[in-house]
Formats: C-alpha cells, structure tokens, sequence
C-alpha cells in the first residue's frame, strides 16, 4: 500500500514524520493509500517554498497568470476521468456527482483566468493634472484547510483567484480524501512555477502550524461552525486575513401552490443528493397547511434510492463509521424525543443496511422524520447525512420565523408557483444564498459563494467577485506631474 508524499516546488517530498493514517474506501472500508500525519516542520519547508516563489509569481502580468491558470484548466479537464475515479474510491460519491464536483471546480478556475478583466484597476482625474489611480496587490502565502466532502471544488474554491491574484498557496486536503488533491498538485506542476503551489497533508497540527506561521498572510477553512470559530479566532489573533465558512442548516418551505412532482424530486436530491453530506444540502423541510401527498412522494422518492455509485436512482455511502454512527443516533434520538420517522435508512430491512453488512462499507440509506415539537434537536442541530426533518407550519408567518431563528445562515429555499410568495421569502429568509424552486441553491460565478450568521466566520465570501477582495489588497496611487493652471488645495 503506497504512502502519500508531500508536494512542494514541484516535487513529491516525503513527512518528516514515520506516522501515518489509512485512507479508506467508503464502499468497502479497506485501507486504499496511507496519508502521512507531516510535522510543524514539513510545513515550514512548504511555506518556506511558497514565499521564496510569491515575488517572480506577484511580478507576472495579471494576463500572465491567467495564461497558465487557462492552460492548467485544459489539462485538468483532459483528466477529468482520473480525477472522477480517485472521488468515488475515496469520498464514495456517485459518478455523476463526483463529475459536478471536477466540473464546479473547473468552473471557478475558468472564472479566475479572466481575472485580467475581473480585477482591473481603476483610474481618473481627480483634479487639474493630478491622477488617482487603483490597482491590486497580492497578499502573499495563502494557506487553504479543506475539507472532505468535496475532493475538487472546494479546494479550487480558494485556489483559482488567489493564484489569480498573484499569491502562492499551501493547501492541506482532508486527510481522509488526500488522492484527488495529490494527483492535482502532480498535474499542476508541469504547468506552475516550483513554490507556486504546495500540499501538505496531515491532520489538525497541520491545520494549526498553518495558521501560526509568521509567514501565511491569509488562512482559508472549510468545515464545522465550532472548528471554523476557532480558527478565525486563532488567524485574527495572529493579524491575519482569514475566512472561515462553517456548518449548515437548511431550510425548504413548501407552499400549498407549490408542484408537487418537480417539488418532491428537488427536495429529495437536496437532502440525500452526495449522501447529504454538502453544506448546501436540504435540512428542513417546512410544509405550510396540510400536504400530506407531498410529504408521502418524498418518503417515495427517497425509498426507491438504492446504494451503488451508477445510475439515476444511486446513493454513495458516507465517508466513515463515525458518520455512521452519528446519523444513526440522530434518527433514534428524534423518534425517542416522539418524532415519528417515516422512512428510516437503518431499518435492516433496507437495501443500504445490507450492503453494509456485505460489503463493510459505510451504506446509510435515506431517512425521513415528521416532527411534532418545534424544539426537536433534529430541526437545530447539522447532522451532515441523508436525514430530512419536516414540520408544519400553520401559515408562511411561521415558516419564516423558524428560518429566521436558526443559528446558522447558509442556505434557504421556497417552493411556490407565486411570483408575489417567491419575493415575500427571498427579502425576509435569513439566509445569504436563497432558492426559489431550487433546493441546493448554489451561486455560479461571478456570483460568490457564503453564508452568514454560524455559517460563516469573516467578513467575505469564498468564490467570485468577493474572492477578489479577499485575497488581493487594494493600492490607490496618486500622482501629479506639472503644476496645473487651476491651483487647488492638493496643488
């Protein structure tokens, strides 16, 4: 079984340290590669190699840049394929899906190649013969902490426009999915500089030798609410530019005028779509009046999924027992709390549970819980698995009021056929990214990505044109060459 190597200027550099972790298949729940847990020191040698490089790459044209960023585009989309087989083997997501998650990072890379556009300056006369002008300035070394649940594009949520913008980068991938992000670093490297981008993998004392270093200028994260705190609490403390998004807990409202099939459809694909483990992913689902033929086409729907990664109708395994575990006690705790669960995806009776049992994967089918408590810790809490939670509301008044008050802010969507309820939701919903008839209400470029409330830790977003804020600084410039006719105070 090979152990994975680091990757700094462009060579695979073996940990310092001899201790290591299994990488597991979600399917089988053997071992397929050990990742190494590297040391303080492997990750002064990655950003030592990052801010050796981050001159000559800020000192590129902006056009320059874009070039290569164009190039690595083409060639990573050339390995499309490879890069889809190593998700599935080691994430456990669908085909299909682990094709969006190549082809959603591939997009934001596309949208950073334009940066000669997007991040141009600004200039004009703000007075006789004096000329004020505005460009951007790299901020340095970018260190970017990733998570699991995507391989590909959250990694590239951070990694396009801070190159764009002429910064280096260290990434550390998950540690329980390292292979996608390891063989990119590999293709990458025919195309980048050496120091431009590096990886180092490990686990949290990577995470934290990353902040602390004196020399990352910015940190960015990805992952739960408490651990994205404490990591915007630790990169502020060190004066640095951190981002940090967290957990989710979204919200579906079902109004009585909504369609029912395409409804029923978007709502399964949201909760169990990716296995629900995506921040994005439906949580809630908030049915105003009485629906009980909806309610009973979701229970439908989401019992025809069958486990497997091919075909409509397949749903991946989760990453690992852990997860297992901890949806399994959601469920139980909601039905002992006096929910009534109408579809439970651990029933031994299930498809999912037997191919655990035959395969020693991490196979959680689909579950379903009518609440009849508005306090039910299942209707607060992130579970990050396929468990849908419904509850009804007597009236839109109320379904707000409960999306209002969650802690978190991520994600919201109504379900109407009502031009005039669609406007009422999308101005009043707390959260930052808003569907309507749209259940993974995802912001394409140049629209960004983030939340707000516990589902966000700084003040920018992750993607598109608030990215470009983020990991650049402006310069505003001012200059005056002769003495103008019209003397002013600047004169």
């Amino acid at each position: 079984m090979s152990t994975l190597c680091n990757f700094v200027d462009n060579q695979a550099v073996p940990a310092s340290t001899n201790d290591t972790l299994d990488v597991t298949s979600p399917h089988t729940g053997q071992a397929i590669a050990q990742v190494p847990l590297s040391s303080s020191d492997d990750v002064d040698t990655a950003v030592a190699a990052a801010a050796k490089a981050w001159p000559a790459w800020a000192a590129l044209t902006v056009n320059a840049r874009s070039a290569k960023l164009m190039a690595l585009h083409g060639l990573l989309a050339e390995h499309t394929g490879e890069l889809v087989d190593l998700i599935v083997s080691e994430h456990g997501k669908t085909r299909a899906e682990a094709l969006g998650d190549v082809g959603k990072g591939l997009e934001t890379l596309a949208y950073a190649a334009g940066a000669g556009a997007l991040g141009a300056g600004q200039a004009t006369y703000v007075s006789g013969g004096v000329l004020c002008r505005m460009d951007r300035a790299a901020l340095g070394v970018v260190a970017s902490i990733v998570p699991f649940n995507f391989p590909f594009m959250v990694p590239f949520w951070t990694l396009p426009l801070a190159l764009a913008m002429g910064n280096t980068c260290v990434v550390k991938p998950s540690e329980k999915v390292p292979l996608t992000m390891a063989r990119v670093a590999e293709l990458a490297a025919r195309l980048l500089p050496p120091g431009v981008l590096n990886l180092v993998h490990g686990g949290g004392a990577v995470a934290q030798a990353l902040i602390d270093h004196p020399n990352v200028a910015a940190v960015t994260f990805v992952g739960s609410s408490p651990v994205a705190e404490a990591v915007h609490a630790r990169a502020t403390a060190r004066g640095k530019r951190v981002l940090a998004l967290g957990g989710a807990k979204n919200h579906l409202v079902a109004l009585p005028d909504c369609d029912l099939e395409m409804t029923a459809r978007d709502i399964v694909a949201s909760f169990a779509g990716c296995a629900g483990q995506r921040c994005m992913a439906a949580s809630v689902l908030l049915v105003v009046g009485e629906q009980p033929a909806l309610i009973a086409r979701v229970v439908e729907l989401a019992r025809a999924l069958v486990p497997g990664s091919d075909g409509p109708l397949a749903m991946g395994p989760v990453i690992d027992a852990a997860a297992v575990t901890r949806i399994e006690a959601a469920v139980r705790g909601a039905a002992e709390s006096g929910a009534e669960v109408l579809l439970d995806g651990h029933a031994p009776t299930t498809a999912f549970a037997a191919r655990q049992a035959e395969s020693g994967g991490f196979w959680v089918g689909p579950s379903v819980i009518l609440h009849r408590s508005p306090k039910d810790s299942a209707l607060h809490e992130e579970i990050f698995g396929p468990v849908l939670s419904v509850l009804h509301c007597a009236d839109a008044q109320e379904a707000l009021a409960i999306e209002n008050a969650s802690a978190f802010g991520n994600a919201a969507c109504v379900y109407t056929a009502s031009g005039a309820a669609a406007e009422f939701f999308a101005q009043r919903f707390a959260a930052a990214m808003i569907g309507v008839n749209v259940g993974v209400p995802v912001p394409r470029e140049p629209f960004s990505f983030g939340g707000c409330k516990r589902s966000r830790f700084g003040s920018s977003d992750i993607t598109g044109d608030a990215a470009i804020e983020f990991f650049s600084t402006r310069r505003k410039i001012t200059t005056k060459w002769s003495v103008p006719a019209d003397q002013t105070w600047m004169s």
